[in-house]
């Protein structure tokens, strides 16, 4: 498994493009302003920084959970999904993103507790009650929204106040991203159930149609975008102070800061061997069969730039 059978960049010129926007995972293209081709990459990022070497398979598994999770949710939310022509793509309609994500947390975990652990009770004017151990279970989720930085700098956390007065969001549509916002939570957690898993924490962003629609756009409960635990000794683990078996990447992020990195300045990426990357690659294959509790269909990646371009020509083409 050389690099050559990943895929890290994309530069496709499509009928009726108008542009390209490059993510840190994935690449989107506008369509004659109406539809949005959206490539899922093998990239990886952590800390903010692309690694520099790609993952196989990674991007057809965020693609796939993805778009798996936005056919389950489709009924309480709607989404900006049309059709995935090719195991890495999808197709939907383009939209107008909002300039905040919304991050829900059920758990204690990651952000929070980082938080929480240097004495703050108050997340994004959330308040946090006291004598909670990390990845100890909310009362009830708490949503917790960041907003995008137009620099690629960090997002920051906000209030839902802030957001308000800032006039980022109108009252009208955040009370509608809210309510999107636990709706499938409420849902995800429900599926992950179903599976043994515990969602403790995501994200969700959402855009506006041209006419005006609210819609789930990017990525949806994917170990990239979301926390799981196991929840087979979850509580156990939590009474012995052990800490949570988990799905997600923060393995990924583990390995970089036991290798002396967390992005800051004057850090070395350390070096990514074929058999670590070979491993990160199986870790998402089991990620997936785990969170969507179905076998893990390889495509044919011996020539994937070619596959995926074809795949979107024909696609357009209709």
């Amino acid at each position: 498994m050389g690099q050559n059978n990943t895929i890290t960049a994309t530069d496709f010129n499509f009928p009726g493009q108008k542009s390209v926007y490059r993510g840190k995972v994935r690449e989107v293209y506008n369509i004659n302003d109406e539809l949005l081709v959206m490539v899922a990459t093998d990239r990886l990022s952590a800390f903010d920084v692309v690694l520099p070497k790609g993952i196989p398979y990674k991007g057809q598994i965020l693609n796939q959970i993805a778009t798996k999770f936005m056919r389950l949710t489709e009924d309480i939310v709607p989404n900006w999904l049309i059709d995935t022509p090719d195991a890495n793509v999808a197709v939907g309609h383009l939209c107008e993103p909002f300039k905040v994500e919304m991050v829900i947390r059920g758990y204690l975990s990651g952000h929070a507790a980082r938080e929480y652990a240097e004495g703050k009770r108050v997340l994004c004017g959330v308040e946090m009650a006291e004598g909670l151990k990390e990845n100890d279970k909310f009362p009830s989720p708490i949503i917790t929204p960041t907003t995008k930085a137009d620099n690629g700098e960090h997002d920051m956390d906000i209030s839902r106040e802030a957001i308000l007065t800032n006039g980022i969001v109108s009252e009208e549509d955040y009370v509608v991203l809210e309510k999107y916002t636990r709706d499938l939570f409420q849902r995800g957690t429900e599926i992950a159930a179903s599976r043994g898993l515990i969602l403790v924490d995501t994200k969700y962003e959402f855009g506006k149609t041209k006419d005006g629609k609210i819609v789930l756009i990017d990525e949806i409960h994917t170990p990239d975008s979301s926390r799981y635990f196991y929840a087979d000794g979850y509580q156990q683990r939590q009474n012995n102070g052990e800490t949570q078996k988990q799905l997600s990447k923060e393995f990924v992020r583990q390995w970089l800061i036991g290798n002396g990195f967390q992005g800051k300045e004057g850090q070395q990426i350390p070096e990514m061997t074929d058999e670590y990357i070979e491993s990160v690659s199986e870790r998402y294959i089991e990620l997936y069969e785990n969170i969507l509790g179905e076998k893990f269909a390889k495509a044919d990646i011996s020539n994937i730039h070619e596959r995926i371009e074809k795949n979107i020509l024909e696609y357009l083409k209709k």
